[in-house]
């Protein structure tokens, strides 16, 4: 008996000692799996509490571990608020999560520790105060007196699972509105993707400056003695430059660590082979959204000058006085990826285009921009042009079929789509834009076009009396 007892204590001396030298392991060199969900989650808690002033643990609970990997569920975050530093790990301690906030540019993922690199670049604008009166000058909303479009919106099958805010706008006026629970119309919201269709307007901003043009060609240095020089900005826009670069969000891949592992995203990018002759084949990529800020960033005088851009040029021209456009460690705007701006301040957004780029009168993008930017290309078989979409998100449906198949939306309906349910459908021929935000995983079917489609038909009906 006593020999059993001292090989059960020495099996279990063994297994604890196995424990902590993994444990030690995962602290000293944590897989990138595990860094990039320590990562993911310092960056979502803290720009939603420091850009949104959302509860961090709420934030956790919610955005980064409901709809996410299960990895994800073990995640640990603590948000120093002073400081403005997030830090999270697995179970607290593996990973080594770290995202810092910098004034005017928002929260970056700090994959190397190097906090203080990353704070040099920030701004400090004036802040913008809300105005009295109707939107798009104040928020009040002219909602619509009508039964049906209420009944349309207060649909939970058509707004969908997870909506935060729906926004109609017809005639340059919000006709109606809902917010979910704890939101409110000027509370920031991410727009994902939808980052890449303003990156696009605000190249047009620095096109109509004279500081760069779509042809311009041998945009980084390195591409400079291979195939790469042939790239254009152009190419950038369209998702056509031709680079390698893998979109899948399931694991480790280039988005993913193009975003929470690599503290200059446009370097990384912009270091992918070359797969394609430029302009011959259309490929969704991050990358090349990230690579285009980088490109108009540079033509600019100095940093300053490009951090500040964006606001003086489009923001506060349309009244956007709650956009936060995030910049990664080393200064370049995700543009792939991190707009921050509430419902309202969208939905301007979305107007600015419908209004064919003018705003109360003011050029703000190039006459003939917006007809460039939905235009679509060759190569994407028609269904993007330059940050915009033709047809609305494919979700389930096969890639031989139409995403808008069983839909009845008019032809000229163009789209902004984003991760997680960001969608910003434009109607120039009904004067009309449809705004919908939250949070609602691919994995949950949910197709917005069923929400345009309800609310096309409604304001069709009454309008025709």
């Amino acid at each position: 008996m006593r020999a059993v007892l001292s090989i059960i204590k020495w099996l279990t001396g063994l297994v604890v000692v196995a424990l902590l030298g993994a444990m030690l392991w995962l602290w000293q060199a944590p897989p990138d799996l595990i860094r990039l969900g320590a990562s993911y989650a310092a960056k979502t808690v803290c720009s939603n509490a420091l850009i949104a002033a959302r509860d961090p643990q709420s934030v956790l609970a919610a955005d980064v571990q409901a709809p996410g990997h299960p990895l994800l569920k073990l995640m640990r975050v603590s948000l120093n608020e002073d400081e403005g530093v997030a830090r999270a790990g697995l179970f607290g301690f593996m990973g080594r999560g770290v995202a810092v906030f910098r004034n005017g540019i928002g929260c970056a993922a700090v994959p190397d520790n190097d906090v203080e690199t990353a704070r040099m670049a920030h701004l400090s604008f004036p802040q913008m105060l809300p105005k009295d009166g109707h939107w798009p000058d104040g928020e009040e909303a002219e909602t619509l007196d009508s039964t049906a479009l209420a009944a349309v919106l207060d649909d939970p099958a058509i707004i969908g699972p997870g909506m935060r805010a729906l926004v109609i706008v017809r005639d340059g006026s919000i006709i109606g509105e809902r917010f979910a629970p704890g939101i409110s119309p000027d509370q920031p919201l991410l727009g994902w993707s939808m980052t890449k269709t303003v990156n696009v307007a605000i190249l047009g901003t620095v096109v109509g400056a004279g500081k760069l043009s779509l042809d311009t060609r041998n945009l980084f240095a390195e591409w400079k003695n291979d195939g790469r020089n042939e790239i254009t900005v152009e190419h950038l826009a369209a998702l056509t430059s031709g680079l390698a670069f893998n979109e899948d969000y399931g694991g480790v891949t280039d988005v993913t660590r193009m975003l929470y592992l690599e503290p200059d995203m446009a370097a990384f990018a912009a270091d992918k082979p070359l797969l394609y002759e430029p302009g011959s084949h259309f490929s969704y990529s991050s990358g090349s959204s990230v690579m285009l800020s980088r490109v108009w960033q540079n033509v600019l005088a100095d940093e300053r000058e490009a951090l500040e851009w964006p606001y003086r040029t489009l923001f506060r021209p349309l009244g956007m006085r709650t956009a936060m456009f995030e910049a990664d460690a080393r200064g370049t705007y995700a543009g792939s990826s991190y707009l921050y701006a509430s419902a309202h301040d969208w939905a301007r957004f979305g107007q600015l285009l419908l209004q064919d780029g003018m705003w109360q009168g003011k050029r703000i993008l190039p006459e003939g921009w917006v007809d460039w930017m939905r235009s679509p290309t060759v190569a994407s078989g028609g269904e993007y042009g330059h940050g915009l979409w033709m047809q609305g998100p494919r979700v389930t449906t096969p890639p031989d079929r139409h995403q808008d198949e069983g839909f009845a939306l008019p032809e000229d309906a163009y789209w902004l789509i984003g991760h997680d349910g960001q969608t910003m459908t434009i109607i120039p021929s009904l004067r009309l834009v449809i705004l919908r935000m939250g949070l609602t995983p691919t994995i949950l079917g949910y197709k917005p076009q069923a929400l345009v489609e309800a609310v096309v038909r409604v304001l069709q009906a009454e309008e025709n009396g």
